[in-house]
């Protein structure tokens, strides 16, 4: 049965039979890479990190995350916050009002990664000039070398 409009979606249980398929692609669950580049893969995306940021401040409406992430395109922001939810990150909650508004919220888990993406968002800024710098240089010395 499809959940409502109001129904607010959430993760699956601990222990349950979707998070034990979820572990499978990796072959060897006791493996120390098993899980940590899928994840780090969704927490290192430079859209995500914004989004999580911006959520760090309370729920946001699509449109408000959208006019909050510069740079973002609708798609990309449905694709971020879908992924985002999904590894239950995010909490969707959408109001039946017509039209229907929907707002994003950071879960327990999410917030507990935002002193993290902060940090990597101060860090990001602080050390800008420095790597536009270091860029710059390296282009220079090597003419030809596009590895953007």
């Amino acid at each position: 049965m499809a959940p409502t409009h109001t129904e607010l979606t959430n993760p699956p249980a601990a222990g349950s039979a979707v998070e034990a398929a979820q572990m499978e692609p990796c072959g060897l669950p006791t493996h120390p890479d098993c899980g940590i580049r899928d994840v780090l893969d969704r927490v290192g995306d430079k859209w995500t990190v914004l989004v999580i940021v911006e959520l760090s401040n309370g729920p946001r409406r699509f449109r408000e995350l959208q006019r909050a992430v510069a740079g973002i395109s609708q798609r990309m922001l449905t694709l971020t916050v879908r992924r985002l939810e999904r590894d239950g990150l995010v909490e969707r909650t959408v109001y039946p009002t017509v039209p229907a508004q929907v707002d994003y919220r950071l879960t327990e888990t999410g917030a507990s990664l935002t002193h993290l993406v902060q940090a990597l968002a101060s860090w990001s800024l602080e050390h800008r000039t420095s790597i536009a710098r270091a860029r710059a240089t390296y282009d220079a010395a090597h003419p030809g070398h596009d590895i953007r």
